[in-house]
């Protein structure tokens, strides 16, 4: 397939694409390589591909970038990635957050509506679901009440991508991640922050008492759900949860990356986030039947492969700077 990926220098887009570009399909990405982190890692990202893809450099909120992207394209499918991403920083510029991630999702399903493109693959997220006290998180849920922008945003997109499937034909498909690490994991996410604090002898801030427990899910189990997404052709709009399907503590976590590292941390605790949910699961039993989704890298496996991975990019020994 000729496919599009959005985002596509990001931590997961980057996976995505190598795996793409190694099945044989011909990929393009748009990223905006913004300052969110050093863009130069999002570069970086791109080495083993870079000779296999066609990189535009924009902004997905620019719709006659947008429009000319897929006039020379001819798409066969779109996988949508790119995203302002996390709770936190949406708080405090919320705006940013929908004109990218909503603005930017109209512009590539209209896109997508006039130039025939008829398979849309939206990377959506757990934080939809809000404070759900029915555990574990189903597809089926009602879902009356997000407490982020963030949130706000990936239900928004969501229910687009619903209205252009009823309407226009395109056939959607809205994939739930759950908390997603793994190498080239973004530098402000806790696995990544600590791992990179821990080792440099540098204290950690843990937010709240540690009880507050995410499904964690491994990049490549990830990679493989959005492989089986784009290849799904037995309904035009479907919602997924992609997640690990089992739950880790805040403090589970940090004793995950203690071992892993071979280094005590020096803890700070601070209360509780504002948008923040307690715990995240994801009941991924209709991902398994409908998609064949099977997680395999349990959390104690996954730390472990980051933290090796980390080590071997940073030039560190085990145990020593």
């Amino acid at each position: 397939m000729n496919i599009l990926i959005t985002g596509g220098a990001g931590f997961i887009g980057s996976h995505l694409t190598e795996r793409m570009v190694k099945m044989g399909h011909s990929v393009t990405i748009i990223d905006d390589f913004n300052t969110y982190y050093d863009p130069q890692t999002k570069w970086s990202n791109l080495d083993g591909v870079k000779d296999d893809i066609h990189v535009i450099e924009g902004d997905i909120r620019d719709a006659i970038l947008v429009e000319r992207t897929f006039a020379k394209g001819a798409f066969d499918q779109v996988v949508h990635l790119a995203a302002r991403a996390g709770v936190r920083p949406s708080i405090k510029d919320p705006k940013l957050y929908f004109t990218t991630n909503i603005d930017g999702t109209f512009n590539l399903l209209d896109a997508c509506r006039y130039h025939e493109v008829r398979r849309f693959t939206f990377a959506s997220s757990s934080s939809v679901y809000g404070v759900n006290k029915k555990v574990p998180f189903a597809e089926s849920d009602p879902i009356g009440r997000t407490i982020s922008p963030y949130a706000a945003t990936k239900l928004a997109g969501e229910q687009t991508c619903s209205n252009y499937a009823h309407l226009f034909g395109i056939a959607c498909t809205c994939l739930r991640f759950f908390t997603v690490y793994g190498p080239r994991q973004r530098p402000d996410l806790a696995i990544s922050k600590f791992t990179r604090k821990i080792l440099a002898g540098e204290p950690i801030q843990q937010y709240g008492d540690g009880s507050s427990a995410r499904d964690y899910t491994y990049v490549e189990d990830i990679i493989s759900g959005i492989e089986a997404a784009i290849s799904y052709r037995e309904s035009n709009f479907e919602v997924f949860n992609l997640g690990g399907s089992e739950t880790t503590t805040l403090r589970e976590m940090i004793e995950l990356v203690e071992k892993a590292t071979g280094q005590p941390a020096m803890i700070e605790q601070l209360p509780d986030q504002a948008g923040d949910v307690p715990r995240t699961y994801a009941d991924v039993s209709k991902a398994t039947e409908l998609l064949d989704y099977k997680p395999k890298t349990p959390i104690i496996e996954g730390i472990k492969k980051y933290v090796a991975w980390y080590r071997s990019t940073t030039n560190l020994k085990d145990g020593n700077q």
